[in-house]
């Protein structure tokens, strides 16, 4: 019966240790994640967008949008430029025309990935600099295979007015010479 009593009360002992020693302390809570309410966050009923703009990539004449960062030794050997990475800070504009209404930036990069045909990985934010999303931001990841007529790429996220946000974007281009490209993009969000 001691023996009994004795082996009860060791497991709580350690029981009660092995509590204080999960938790930090006793009183002291170190989680890693936690669940909570979307209004402590501020959040409300989420509202779908339709945004509407022009990107204008400029990667020759005087004053280049976007730039080469680096290449791969193979890269001047390939017919899609496989291996360059091109570092851009774009104009988006409400226009088809450069000196329309600029509504924001596309800053980021993109990557020739593909040997086969002319496709990039697009890793980009359009900052938007004008109106209600003066100072919110959309995030883009994905593939941008550029001889198909419309592209859709993810929104993965954004900032200010466009936290938590998710969607995508799909990119015609409008119009190609030697010196730039100008691309039609419509994007479709949901964000709080």
């Amino acid at each position: 019966m001691v023996v009994k009593l004795l082996l009860i009360l060791l497991t709580i002992f350690f029981s009660t240790i092995a509590g204080v020693a999960a938790s930090g302390s006793a009183g002291e809570s170190h989680r890693f994640s936690r669940n909570i309410s979307p209004k402590s966050m501020g959040l409300k009923r989420e509202k779908l967008s339709h945004l509407h703009f022009y990107f204008h990539d400029a990667i020759a004449g005087p004053k280049p949008t976007t730039v080469i960062a680096a290449q791969a030794a193979i890269t001047n050997k390939s017919a899609t430029l496989f291996g360059t990475v091109f570092v851009m800070d774009d104009p988006l504009t409400v226009r088809p025309k450069p000196s329309s209404k600029l509504v924001g930036r596309a800053q980021g990069i993109y990557v020739s990935a593909s040997q086969e045909e002319e496709s990039f990985l697009m890793a980009l934010t359009f900052a938007f600099m004008e109106g209600k999303y003066n100072g919110s931001s959309l995030s883009l990841l994905g593939r941008n295979a550029i001889s198909l007529a419309v592209r859709e790429m993810p929104i993965v996220g954004g900032s200010g007015l466009f936290r938590f946000a998710r969607g995508y974007a799909q990119a015609r281009t409008h119009t190609v010479n030697h010196q730039s490209t100008v691309v039609e993009y419509n994007v479709y969000v949901f964000h709080n």
